[in-house]
C-alpha cells in the first residue's frame, strides 16, 4: 500500500471535520422540526442549490417498502468560501468531503459514509477518474449521479457545509467534553489525558492529529470516535432540545455556512425531523467507503475501491432496517 501524501493527509483531515459538521445538521434537523418560527429566519441564510439533480432518466428508481421509502442525504464539505460570497463558486476546486447519509426505511439509524475524494471511480460519460473529477466535470448533478451509481440508489437530498460552520458550532456549545485516553500535543495545542473540553481550532486540530502516536492512524479514528460523542452528546441534550432560544442560536451559527436543495428546506424536511427525533447516539453509525489502498494511474495518486465491500454496502442500503449493520473494519 502506497503510503499518504501530505496533500492527501489534508485532504483526510478536513474530511474528519466536516464529517462530524455533516451528523450535527442532521441531528439539529431532528431536533428543531418543533421550533419552526423561531428558526425560521436563520433558515432564510440557507443558499439553495439550484438544478442538483441529473436528469431523471439517468437516475435510479425510487423505492419503497412495506416499512417506506430511505433517505439518502449527499453532503459535501469545503473549507473555504473564497472571494465569493456563495458556497458554490468554485466548489469543484474546493470540495474535500463527500458523504452519503443513510436514513433507512424504519428510521431507527443513521449511517454516514464517507466517501474519500480520490477514490477511484467511473464518472458517468467521463470514464475513470477521481469522484471528485465529478464536480469540475458536470457540477453538482453529475455528483449526485457518480454517487448514485456506486451506492445504487437514489439521493434525496443535497447539503454543502463550509468548513467555518463547524468551528462556530463547537464554539457555540461552549465547546466539547470528552474522553481523551492518550495525551498528546500537536501545533500550539496539548491535550492531557482523562476529560478534556476542546472547541474552534483546538477541536480541529485534535481531530486531525495523527504523527504524534505510534499507530498514525488508528489513534486518530479512536479519538475522531471519541469526539463524535462527545459532540453528539452536547448538542441532543435537555437543556438545548428543550430551549427554543438556545437551538436557534445554534442554527443561526450554522446556516451561513450551509446551501442545500429546496427539498431540503426546513418546512419540507419537517416529517423527517420527527421520524428521527427519537435516534440516540448509539444509533448513528459512520464508516468509509470500503478502499484496497492508494496507488498511481499515470501522476495521480488514487484510493481503490473494494467493490466487493461496496456490494455489501448496497445491500444493506436496501434493507427495511439497518438496526444490525456492523461497518466493516477500515483499511
Amino acid at each position: 500500500m502506497t503510503a499518504e501524501t501530505p496533500q492527501k493527509q489534508r485532504y483526510v483531515g478536513r474530511w474528519i471535520a466536516v464529517s462530524i459538521v455533516g451528523v450535527i445538521v442532521l441531528a439539529l434537523l431532528a431536533a428543531i422540526g418543533w421550533y419552526f418560527l423561531r428558526i425560521n429566519p436563520s433558515v432564510q441564510q440557507v443558499e439553495t442549490i439550484e438544478s442538483a439533480f441529473p436528469d431523471e432518466s439517468l437516475r435510479p428508481e425510487a423505492e419503497t417498502t412495506d416499512a417506506g421509502a430511505p433517505v439518502n442525504v449527499l453532503l459535501l464539505g469545503t473549507d473555504t468560501r473564497g472571494q465569493s460570497d456563495s458556497l458554490l463558486t468554485d466548489l469543484g476546486d474546493r470540495a474535500d468531503v463527500i458523504l452519503v447519509a443513510h436514513i433507512p426505511p424504519d428510521r431507527e439509524t443513521v449511517q454516514i459514509m464517507s466517501i474519500m475524494r480520490d477514490s477511484w471511480v467511473e464518472i458517468p460519460g467521463h470514464g475513470n477518474a477521481k469522484v471528485n473529477a465529478a464536480l469540475a466535470l458536470g457540477g453538482v448533478p453529475l455528483m449526485v449521479q457518480t454517487v448514485e451509481t456506486i451506492i445504487d440508489q437514489r439521493i434525496d437530498h443535497v447539503g454543502i457545509i463550509d468548513f467555518e460552520g463547524f468551528e462556530g458550532l463547537t464554539e457555540a456549545l461552549g465547546g466539547v467534553r470528552l474522553q481523551n485516553d492518550i495525551a498528546f500535543s500537536v501545533d500550539e495545542f496539548d491535550y492531557p489525558s482523562g476529560e478534556i473540553t476542546i472547541s474552534g481550532e483546538e477541536a480541529l486540530a485534535y481531530v486531525r492529529a495523527r504523527y504524534p502516536f505510534s499507530d498514525g492512524d488508528y489513534q486518530r479514528t479512536h479519538n475522531q470516535r471519541a469526539f463524535l460523542r462527545g459532540l453528539m452528546t452536547q448538542t441532543m441534550t435537555r437543556e438545548n432540545l428543550t430551549n427554543p432560544n438556545r437551538m436557534a442560536d445554534i442554527f443561526a451559527t450554522v446556516s451561513p455556512h450551509v446551501a442545500t436543495t429546496d427539498t431540503f428546506q426546513l418546512g419540507s424536511s419537517l416529517p423527517l425531523a420527527a421520524s428521527l427525533a427519537g435516534i440516540d447516539n448509539s444509533s448513528i453509525n459512520t464508516f468509509t467507503m470500503p478502499t484496497l489502498g492508494t496507488g498511481m494511474e499515470g501522476s495521480q495518486s488514487v484510493v481503490y475501491v473494494n467493490w466487493d465491500g461496496v456490494e455489501e454496502i448496497r445491500a444493506a442500503f436496501d434493507e427495511e432496517s439497518m438496526t444490525t449493520f456492523e461497518p466493516a473494519p477500515e483499511r
